[in-house]
């Protein structure tokens, strides 16, 4: 990312002046054309000066390492001997003016310019996005098929089993497949597990780091899969985006999880209670949907304090414990509604409204939809 300016920040790379001067009266002073398009790079082999003519000037430094920071530059510099950097401009063309006694050497010419991002992965199919609920001792005999597939545990338990290896998949865990390769799926005979399954095609980055591998679901990542059930049930003209751009946000997820956790086995270092906490958390309110819960009780199960609690989903999942239980709750009220075992009445008793006058606002503030109206759309 792209920093202001701070004195203190750049002091390994020269030093930085709070007034704007010219440098007309420098030795060599001169101006350099920037475009959007490319920069150059340069090392200097005397002090050089640096200052803003015209435009939105990037000055980007080399550490040791050869990382580039980048800095805005909004003030006159004046940069040590040795020290490598790269003039680039934002958004469109600027001009700085440089001098010194001894002018830098140009490394290279045509160097990228760093600050148009474009994105490397790319979704190209998503044939299939499905939440199922399978029978006790359920049993997939196998298949291969010319998509990725992803399955993600709701509830209960699953055994996957591709390339000779079996995983034991628990509740919140999910499992990648790749293109062509035969898999199968089967449960314990007391044990009806719920699913949600993704068929999907993408490309731009190498995926084989997720495939076939037993993945425990972070809170960031069980957040866009059920964004993606709901939005799933919007129908408008920017669905089918909208879930495109949801799935791209989980692999690239994963990806980062991935890539973090195999640095953190590497040091030794494991850093995630948080994501655990919150997936026991999770659990709990699933298991108890039925009951009334607060957020001081929910944070007594998990044994944190309320405060804490609270800081982490808004951390994780940008929503308060009290939103999330409300929202759990609608979810199991659809699901009851589909059922048509209760009526509207007994469906906000059970799950602890005070009446159904505020199970009804509620449902339909989240949803768009009275209950009435769910039900008629669903039967």
């Amino acid at each position: 990312m792209i920093q202001t300016l701070n004195l203190r920040d750049f002091e390994a790379f020269g030093t930085g002046f709070l007034e704007k001067s010219q440098l007309s009266g420098l030795a060599n002073s001169h101006s350099v054309a920037l475009s959007p398009s490319d920069s150059t790079l340069y090392e200097t082999v005397a002090e050089t000066w640096l200052a803003e003519e015209s435009g939105i000037p990037i000055l980007s430094v080399s550490t040791q390492d050869g990382t580039m920071l980048d800095f805005y530059l909004d003030r006159t510099v004046r940069l040590k001997p040795g020290v490598r950097f790269c003039l680039s401009a934002m958004g469109g063309k600027a001009n700085v003016q440089m001098a010194g006694y001894s002018l830098p050497r140009l490394l290279q010419t045509q160097v990228a310019n760093r600050f148009e991002m474009r994105p490397k992965l790319r979704i190209t199919r998503l044939c299939a996005l499905r939440y199922q609920q399978k029978e006790p001792g359920y049993l997939f005999p196998g298949e291969a098929h010319q998509l990725m597939e992803l399955t993600y545990v709701d509830e209960g338990s699953l055994h996957s089993v591709a390339d000779g290896r079996d995983l034991q998949l628990e509740q919140g865990d999910m499992v990648i497949y790749d293109k062509n390769q035969w898999h199968m799926q089967h449960a314990a005979k007391n044990i009806a597990p719920k699913l949600v399954v993704i068929a999907f095609d993408a490309e731009g980055y190498d995926l084989s780091g997720l495939i076939n591998r037993r993945f425990p679901s972070s809170a960031k990542t069980v957040s866009i899969l059920q964004q993606m059930l709901r939005e799933q049930e919007r129908i408008d003209e920017y669905g089918e985006d909208v879930l495109i751009n949801l799935m791209q946000q989980l692999l690239l997820t994963l990806l980062r999880e991935s890539t973090e956790t195999a640095r953190q086995e590497q040091t030794g270092q494991f850093l995630n209670s948080e994501n655990q906490i919150i997936r026991q958390v999770q659990q709990y309110i699933a298991a108890h949907v039925t009951e009334k819960l607060t957020v001081p009780a929910i944070a007594q199960a998990a044994q944190v304090s309320a405060s804490y609690l609270t800081a982490l989903f808004h951390r994780h999942l940008q929503i308060s414990p009290g939103e999330y239980v409300r929202r759990i709750k609608l979810e199991k009220s659809k699901q009851m509604i589909r059922q048509g075992q209760m009526n509207f009445t007994q469906i906000a008793e059970s799950l602890q409204y005070s009446t159904i006058y505020h199970f009804s606002r509620q449902f339909k503030q989240t949803f768009g939809m009275t209950p009435s109206e769910y039900m008629r759309s669903v039967r």
